[in-house]
């Protein structure tokens, strides 16, 4: 656990050699963010959204999981690959690999604070607009990096 620039604590979570399993988590409301790595040059239909032209580097995508099961059942559904896509990031899993999670358990939903602070951090830009925001007013809950975003620059331009 570290406090992140935001001003609270956030989690880190890696992988076990690529595997990862979601009983490392707890079912309860937080937020979190994937942290995926891609070598693809693919194009993806991402819905009636638009097309993403995913480059190499790094993908981090922010959200929340209030609901039932929390934060353990939300990143059950991100460890997968979606047959039939619901959300925006499950047409983009297929083509990453999810390299870490950061995470805060929480009954107060962060993912805008915490786009914007992803947002804000150097080397960030937006691949699509509108990925993973439509219920909402941000730019989008997806940012792309050309190098591994730092835990350290979390919320720090």
């Amino acid at each position: 656990m570290v406090r992140s620039k935001v001003g609270y604590r956030i989690e880190f979570a890696k992988s076990n050699d690529g595997q990862w399993s979601s009983t490392d988590f707890d079912s309860v409301p937080g937020t979190y963010a994937l942290v995926l790595s891609s070598a693809s040059k693919a194009t993806i239909q991402v819905g009636k959204l638009g097309t993403l032209y995913l480059q190499p580097g790094w993908y981090v995508y922010v959200g929340s999981a209030l609901g039932t099961g929390g934060v353990r059942a939300r990143l059950a559904h991100h460890m997968r690959f979606a047959e039939r896509p619901h959300w925006h990031i499950d047409y983009l899993r297929p083509h990453t690999t999810l390299e870490e999670i950061w995470f805060r358990y929480d009954r107060k939903s962060r993912e805008h604070d915490w786009a914007r602070c992803f947002a804000e951090m150097k080397g960030a830009s937006v691949p699509l607009a509108g990925f993973g925001s439509s219920d909402c007013d941000c730019e989008t809950h997806l940012l792309f990096f050309k190098r591994r975003p730092a835990r350290g620059g979390f919320g720090n331009k």
